[in-house]
């Protein structure tokens, strides 16, 4: 893990340590977070931005502000930099087999990972499991 450059954070992990809610993170992903939030190397995918205007729009995520107030801050800390969408992230997305896990998003986010030859910070099983997608959980 000190050796890695940067590391990608799936959407409720960037959700939850801006929220303060790092109990909901395991102690591996709390540590690789705190190291590389030190060095402002935490990938956060463009992706995300829509995963969680979708969800806020859908009453599944609620923040004290808006998301797009909270985004905004987001978008303002150091330690974070918002990876665009390209066209490579999105093709390697579509190309995922019928076994990788649906969710668009999911898919798009494990393919910036891949892309950028850094794990990704995830609680999801499903997404710990693909091979070939480091994982830090």
């Amino acid at each position: 893990m000190d050796g890695e450059r940067v590391i990608v954070l799936d959407t409720l992990v960037l959700v939850w340590r801006v929220a303060g809610e790092t109990k909901k993170l395991s102690p591996k992903a709390r540590k690789a977070l705190q190291q590389h939030a030190k060095r402002n190397e935490l990938i956060v995918s463009s992706v995300t931005i829509f995963e969680i205007a979708t969800l806020e729009r859908r009453g599944r995520l609620r923040f004290s502000i808006s998301a797009s107030e909270w985004l905004d801050r987001v978008r303002r800390l150091p330690e974070y930099r918002i990876e665009p969408l390209t066209d490579d992230i999105a093709e390697l997305a579509g190309q995922f087999g019928e076994t990788f896990p649906g969710d668009p998003a999911d898919r798009m986010i494990a393919a910036t990972a891949l892309l950028r030859g850094a794990p990704l910070v995830t609680h999801d099983e499903n997404l710990r499991l693909v091979e070939h997608l480091k994982t830090i959980w």
